[in-house]
């Protein structure tokens, strides 16, 4: 069970009568809220980006049990509580993983990544299959979308908002050309408090 400090709740009541007027839909604007919350910067509203349906596939997995995979234990550790006070999904981070690397044109963590989401995803496939946050690592993000150009299982959501400046704006792109279910924020923008944010907004929205 969640329960919010009023401070929050007002934080919350501010942001959303400050923001522009636009057409998300109402997960969406979930999602926008806990973005601009998290950052404490309005101007996140005109980087994010979702695909079609995104939220609402999302949310369903979530309901159904889905496994979450991170690139970094920052971002799973911000996600763990809330998962734990609404549906209990099990969060995974791409460090559990890392042992197996052999792979040296590869970054430890497109590795952990890519790693984990073969082995979760075999497991949990359908309305199930494994949500992917990525805050960090645009590396990750990149070869992920390449090992599922021709996967037949994929994942129910991918928060795309890897940080920094080589790559980053590149992978997001990437991910964006694709159809895949999909949260990105434009720029060199996001971190793992963004990511979390995003799968934070889905989860309180399971109770």
């Amino acid at each position: 069970m969640v329960i919010d400090h009023p401070i929050f709740l007002e934080s919350i009541r501010f942001i959303r009568s400050h923001l522009v007027a636009n057409d998300l839909n109402y997960l969406e604007k979930k999602v926008l809220e806990r973005l601009v919350h998290t950052s404490g910067d309005f101007s996140v509203q005109n980087l994010v980006n979702f695909s079609e349906g995104a939220c609402e596939k999302g949310l369903q997995a979530l309901k159904n049990g889905a496994p979450i995979l991170t690139d970094t234990d920052m971002a799973a550790a911000a996600i763990k509580t809330m998962a734990e006070n609404t549906t209990r999904n099990k969060v995974f981070t791409a460090r559990m993983w890392f042992g197996k690397n052999n792979h040296t044109n590869l970054t430890k963590t497109a590795y952990g990544l890519s790693e984990g989401w073969k082995e979760l995803s075999a497991m949990n496939s359908g309305s199930k299959s494994p949500i992917v946050v990525i805050g960090s690592s645009p590396t990750a993000l990149t070869y992920l979308i390449d090992i599922l150009e021709n996967a037949k299982d994929l994942p129910s959501l991918i928060i795309g908002m890897p940080v920094g400046f080589i790559g980053v704006e590149k992978s997001k792109n990437k991910l964006i050309s694709t159809d895949l279910p999909r949260i990105v924020l434009n720029s060199t923008r996001g971190g793992a408090a963004m990511a979390a944010a995003a799968v934070n907004a889905l989860l309180r929205e399971t109770i």
